[in-house]
């Protein structure tokens, strides 16, 4: 079973993280960030794994530890959920299309954290919540789950994009972190990833 449940607590925020990805279908999200819940719904659900995310942050200052910190938590349950990668394919790569927007993600869950991220949104954000917290999340994300992850997404409508990138990361981690049926070893020339 590849599974994690991992909290953080800091005197910033308290995070948990409940992980499964080899179940679909049952995700709640609640940061007390509706947008930013609603980009984690959609991750999981296109990713077809079940994601429960609790958090509470110091929402009064800003939106960017509550974020921050999912990320961490997220990332951390990721790393644990995937332990040795016997038999995973490990590499993917995904497009997809909302409306007049498009991302394009490639990873390779090979243990070493880096992003390339080329995706641009409106000045004004997305009411509360600054539009270049989706880099530093996806940044975070994947130097604690040890994900190679090369992200770009288009468009004109800020929404559609940023639902895009949260909808393609989830179907490529699906297809990357997918065990083929019959191996065991571990992706990797050096025997560990």
């Amino acid at each position: 079973m590849r599974q994690a449940e991992i909290t953080r607590k800091t005197t910033e925020t308290e995070i948990s993280v409940t992980l499964d990805l080899d179940t679909e279908g049952n995700s709640a999200v609640d940061t007390g960030i509706p947008f930013f819940d609603h980009m984690l719904t959609s991750c999981a659900r296109h990713g077809r794994f079940s994601l429960i995310v609790t958090a509470a942050g110091d929402l009064d200052i800003d939106c960017h530890h509550t974020i921050e910190d999912t990320a961490i938590v997220l990332g951390e349950a990721l790393a644990q959920a995937l332990g040795e990668k016997r038999g995973i394919r490990r590499f993917a790569h995904m497009a997809v299309p909302m409306d007049e927007a498009i991302a394009v993600v490639t990873l390779d869950l090979g243990g070493r954290g880096y992003l390339v991220y080329d995706a641009a949104f409106s000045p004004n954000g997305f009411g509360c919540i600054p539009p270049d917290i989706f880099e530093h999340f996806f940044y975070t994300l994947c130097i604690r789950a040890g994900i190679t992850a090369h992200m770009k997404a288009e468009g004109r409508n800020d929404h559609h994009i940023c639902e895009a990138l949260f909808k393609t990361f989830g179907v490529a981690l699906s297809m990357a972190a997918a065990v083929t049926p019959g191996r065991t070893e571990i992706p990797s020339t050096k025997g560990i990833i």
